[in-house]
């Protein structure tokens, strides 16, 4: 556990982040202002686990971080949708792709069902996403052993963006390492197809599970070097290129925003402004959904994470998210009720909450920063309203 100095320091730095006051946030925790600012100036140490999770709910951090060893990840209750897609990842397709004995038997049809688990992971339709997976899986390591040439390269791409899908939905309900595992499998083929650009999306997806996991120099590590080798390839009649350079650069706009590095936020979210630019229009090249829109979104999440909520709301009001993906739709939701909880403005919180969660139910029940999110909003209310109340139920949160 770090010493009180260091804690209280981090306590401290991370409250001004949110643009809490010391009492605002003593009243969040329900602890006095005096205590606080002994916690804060190391004068006391915190030596419950019960104030330790508080602190960090509201805070929004994991509570490794404020005293590393006491999480206990095995106790922690999963979502359902994430345990079946932890099955699925835990599934050895391997060795029965090596040592079946069925490679005589014609090649499966895969194409449909490849697509199907990106239509499933963008409307957050994850336990679906699981079923699929459980039979595609293993098809497409039987194929990519019986198959040649080109023909094999297809399968190989098909298996790789499978695991992307899985890796994605995964890194959404907040299960970094199996996401993480997924990233690192969808990598290794992506290597055997020989595609520059398939390498690329699996780096920006490792991003995204360096991101949910709060590993941001990694992210700035794995996001800047695939950015950088994208650059000379950036250019009009490459539109897919220019779509992954973007993407990656908004990873590393919302990786700064985290550090609390506004210049460099708003560097990288000029660079992807102007890839999207480039672009004209929304696409979806790597299942990215890079575009001016997605831009936007990410101008909100930066303004979010600098705990500038003025300038999200007023960000987010200006953005058309129809041409956007069920999940990128809640997911703007989220961070504009992000944005309301900083302003404390409970009831268009859950207004925002409740429309991401009509959008996609397994994405906000299960999306740690929705617990956050609720844990902070019951603080701030003496009697939550029976809305409140409901939602915190919906999602888990006592």
């Amino acid at each position: 556990m770090p010493d009180s100095n260091e804690q209280g320091r981090l306590i401290a730095t991370r409250r001004q982040k949110r643009g809490l006051s010391q009492r605002e946030f003593a009243e969040m925790i329900g602890r006095s202002e005096a205590w606080l600012s002994q916690v804060e100036r190391g004068v006391r140490s915190i030596d419950r686990v019960s104030i330790l999770e508080r602190i960090a709910g509201a805070l929004g951090i994991p509570m490794a971080e404020l005293a590393p060893g006491t999480a206990d990840p095995e106790n922690a209750e999963v979502p359902s949708a994430a345990a079946a897609l932890r099955s699925v990842l835990s599934t050895s397709y391997l060795m029965a792709a090596i040592l079946g004995k069925d490679r005589e038997l014609p090649l499966p049809q895969t194409a449909e069902r490849a697509e199907l688990c990106w239509t499933y992971a963008h409307a957050a339709r994850y336990e679906d996403l699981a079923e699929l997976l459980r039979g595609l899986l293993p098809d497409l390591e039987r194929a990519t052993r019986s198959a040649t040439g080109e023909v094999r390269k297809t399968y190989l791409t098909e298996l790789a963006s499978a695991y992307h899908a899985l890796s994605a939905a995964l890194s959404k309900l907040g299960q970094h390492e199996a996401a993480w595992v997924a990233t690192d499998r969808a990598l290794l083929v992506a290597e055997q197809v020989g595609d520059p650009l398939l390498v690329a999306a699996g780096t920006f997806r490792l991003a995204l599970v360096f991101q949910g996991g709060r590993q941001f120099e990694q992210v700035i590590s794995a996001a800047s070097s695939s950015a950088a080798a994208l650059e000379p390839e950036a250019s009009a009649d490459k539109p897919a290129a220019v779509s992954l350079f973007g993407a990656l650069n908004l990873q590393l706009a919302v990786a700064s925003a985290r550090m609390g590095d506004d210049q460099r936020a708003q560097e990288y979210l000029a660079v992807a402004r102007e890839a999207a630019q480039l672009l004209g229009v929304d696409r979806n090249d790597y299942e990215t959904e890079f575009g001016p829109t997605n831009v936007q979104l990410h101008e909100v999440a930066v303004a979010v994470e600098l705990g500038d909520a003025g300038s999200a709301l007023r960000t987010a009001e200006r953005i058309d998210p129809s041409v956007l993906s069920s999940e990128r739709q809640a997911r703007l939701l989220m961070y504009v009720a992000q944005a309301w909880t900083q302003r404390r403005r409970v009831s268009e919180a859950v207004d925002a909450l409740e429309q991401a969660e009509a959008l996609t139910p397994e994405q906000v029940k299960g999306h740690p920063v929705v617990e956050t999110m609720v844990s902070d909003l019951l603080r701030m209310e003496l009697t939550p309203s029976d809305r409140l109340a409901a939602l915190a139920r919906r999602v888990g949160v006592a």
